[in-house]
């Protein structure tokens, strides 16, 4: 499966910085018994991993070669590969720069590079022989692209693309489809003369134009880093979702610890 990951954008609500806005530290890892800095498109690429992908697309600017010096030719066991989109100009535009790289039988996932959300696990809840988006609950739906489903609470009906008052606060927070199914919606953007800048706007063509799409509920949280509130709330979830892990691994360390160690200060004698 191929993730496409495009981060051509010049990332205007978080400036200045001296570096792309898709290697923003956000949190941490340990490496190799080392704490580091995670970059923020570095949670996308694991999510795109856990969810299947095998090779990774970045759609990059003329002037953020910074992206592959950082990441090189490989990332946690994916393949990744580099396209130039020379100007801005829009999601539809770069998502389809890749689309050279896509076989009829592929599989493609598409994710937002200065987004995190959980379960970190989600894309795998996407079928892969079907347009489907993978929808996450918010409070502020108007700013994303919301997604209004049938009354099956399945199947797509409409993206309502930062509208006033959507009517649901189910937002997409990435997508997946077959290779057919990318170049021919390739094929519709062309024929609409590309004017379309977001991709909700060419889904509900291809929806009017007797297409079908799911809307999969298997978000639970979403956040965009891409401003200073964001990149706040991206730490403070991270920080909620990390503590349950640490506290599984101090468990684990505890019962190894006991079980090694049978006359150990935690052990109760009778």
């Amino acid at each position: 499966m191929w993730g496409i990951v495009p981060a051509a954008g010049r990332g205007s609500r978080i400036q200045p910085l001296a570096f792309s806005k898709e290697l923003l530290p956000v949190g941490s890892r340990v490496l190799d018994d080392v704490q580091r800095p995670c970059a923020v498109s570095e949670y996308l690429l694991e999510r795109m991993i856990r969810g299947g992908a095998d090779k990774i697309c970045f759609v990059i600017g003329a002037g953020k070669s910074d992206i592959m010096e950082y990441f090189g030719g490989s990332f946690g066991g994916a393949d990744l590969a580099y396209v130039v989109q020379p100007q801005p100009a829009g999601l539809c535009d770069a998502v389809f720069r890749a689309s050279a790289l896509i076989a009829p039988n592929d599989s493609v996932a598409v994710g937002l590079p200065d987004t995190i959300w959980f379960p970190d696990t989600g894309l795998a809840a996407l079928p892969d022989d079907e347009l489907s988006f993978l929808l996450f609950p918010v409070e502020r739906p108007e700013q994303f692209d919301a997604v209004a489903l049938a009354d099956d609470d399945r199947h797509v009906t409409a993206i309502r693309v930062k509208q006033p008052d959507p009517g649901t606060h189910w937002i997409w927070g990435a997508f997946k489809m077959p290779g057919t199914v990318f170049h021919a919606l390739r094929q519709l953007w062309c024929e609409r003369d590309r004017r379309d800048e977001y991709f909700g706007t060419l889904i509900n063509a291809w929806l009017a134009a007797g297409g079908s799409a799911l809307g999969i509920k298997a978000g639970a949280a979403y956040v965009d880093v891409g401003t200073l509130q964001g990149y706040r709330a991206a730490m403070m979830m991270l920080s909620d979702h990390s503590q349950p892990q640490r506290a599984a691994r101090d468990e684990r360390a505890d019962a190894t610890t006991n079980t090694t160690h049978p006359r150990g200060g935690n052990e109760l004698h009778p």
